[in-house]
């Protein structure tokens, strides 16, 4: 019996216009009067998506919880409590940003208070607005973020071979993080986590009892660690393998009512 089902937002729980749709909203509250856990599973801060917590009814809420920065950060939604944070020491980030330097590439830094990004360019900008707030900078260093929480780091390039090219030139240092891609225009790096676990400890749920859906490279741990892994019908062809089920039903066909509905009701 599921208990938990935790959905990652863009291009799986929000449809192409960044709202949950009213179909999926009706089976999250039918899965909710089941007693099961619905918890929004994003790469974006906590704080960027208090509108869909708002749309699903979950915004702050006792006993109700996010896991975002890819698992980096888990926080009840009231209050935005943080419960649990595992991301970058300074060291490991300054190395990424220095990295990312030598290639073609905008870099985003992310902390706990806002997004930081290095040679943002008009496209990029386009993408960010009405996804989350960020803010740009020119410093060719990290600097002015030492002593401050940096939960993860990120490069942006829309040519997914190029972006490829770059994680086979670099894995002589991630050997110890989660290198993972999503929305076919980021390579991200984590530290490596198990927030599907940890949760899952806190609440008393096990494993099996756990589902995850996704459609890219960065939900790829969540759908691992859930005793049910599950793709949207537009998830990456190359992930589909790894996946348990494929759902028939995109993010804008209502694919987490589907889910909901073959699975939990």
């Amino acid at each position: 019996m599921i208990k938990l089902i935790a959905s990652d937002l863009d291009e799986t729980l929000l449809s192409t216009d960044r709202t949950v749709s009213l179909k999926n909203r009706e089976y999250i509250q039918k899965a909710r009067d089941k007693g099961v856990k619905f918890v929004c599973a994003t790469g974006r801060g906590y704080s960027s998506i208090q509108t869909t917590l708002e749309e699903i009814g979950s915004k702050d809420m006792e006993g109700e919880y996010t896991i975002s920065y890819n698992g980096g950060v888990i926080t009840e939604n009231k209050d935005n409590r943080l419960i649990h944070f595992e991301g970058l020491d300074f060291d490991t980030a300054e190395k990424l940003f220095f990295n990312g330097l030598k290639y073609d590439v905008c870099i985003h830094v992310y902390t706990l208070e806002t997004v930081w990004i290095y040679n943002i360019f008009d496209g990029e900008i386009d993408y960010l607005n009405g996804r989350m707030a960020f803010t740009a900078f020119d410093d060719k260093n990290l600097d002015f973020l030492k002593g401050q929480e940096i939960i993860k780091v990120l490069y942006v390039n829309t040519d997914r071979a190029y972006l490829n090219q770059i994680e086979q030139d670099m894995v002589h240092m991630t050997e110890d993080l989660d290198v993972s891609y999503s929305s076919n225009r980021y390579l991200e790096f984590n530290k490596k986590g198990a927030a599907m676990h940890i949760l899952g400890n806190l609440l008393g749920i096990r494993k099996e009892e756990m589902a995850a859906v996704g459609d890219n490279y960065n939900d790829l741990s969540m759908i691992r660690a859930a005793g049910l892994g599950a793709g949207v019908a537009n998830t990456v062809e190359t992930m589909k393998p790894e996946c348990d089920v494929i759902l028939e039903t995109t993010n804008d066909e209502d694919a987490i009512a589907d889910l909901i509905r073959q699975y939990v009701l």
